[in-house]
């Protein structure tokens, strides 16, 4: 099994989110359209309530998202794009009156206020992506690392991403941006001197 790699290509990305809203499952569509967009650790998405996205004095979506990650114990604010209120949008009209401030966004289908767990996530994505028949090494971190791969080369600097991250260096960010063969050829035809 390899190292975990960003999803590259744009036409992969649509495919796999088309993949669950054709299946009619908008919260498996949610959850990697958030993870995508938002670059947080799955067990920081999983654990989002509705009370982190909705502004319920204002009945409407907040624009950005603050929580405490997780692992590194530090605050993270980010902006909820279009993708992340268009999914959430989409989530929110399946709920089923389950958007009380205290609930999951990503719920379990059992009994009670549970959200899915880190495995059945995987499980989703890395079957989606069979199902697909696309290759390479996918899974939750996937997703997280998708965001920093298309930000690298949509040109925001690295430095940018290394803060997103919550990186302590930037030899951490840069294995997570998956540079290949490819990206340094790239780089090699257009750069002419």
């Amino acid at each position: 099994m390899g190292t975990t790699q960003p999803i590259r290509k744009n036409e992969e990305i649509e495919s796999l989110k088309e993949y669950f809203l054709k299946k009619g499952e908008v919260r498996n569509y949610a959850l990697i359209t958030m993870g995508m967009n938002t670059a947080l650790r799955i067990s920081d998405l999983l654990e989002l309530c509705w009370k982190d996205v909705w502004n319920y004095s204002r009945n409407c979506f907040k624009q950005y998202l603050s929580l405490e990650e997780k692992k590194t114990q530090k605050r993270q604010t980010i902006y909820l794009n279009s993708a992340c209120i268009d999914g959430l949008n989409l989530l929110k009209n399946e709920s089923e009156g389950r958007t009380d401030a205290e609930y999951y966004l990503f719920q379990s289908r059992m009994k009670g206020n549970n959200h899915i767990g880190r495995n059945r996530a995987y499980v989703l994505i890395t079957k989606a992506w069979k199902e697909l028949g696309y290759e390479g090494c996918i899974s939750c971190h996937s997703l997280r690392k998708t965001f920093g791969y298309h930000a690298w080369k949509g040109g925001v600097s690295p430095a940018v991403i290394m803060t997103i991250y919550n990186h302590s260096s930037m030899e951490i960010t840069k294995r997570y941006l998956s540079i290949d063969q490819d990206d340094k050829d790239c780089a090699y035809r257009n750069i002419i001197l």
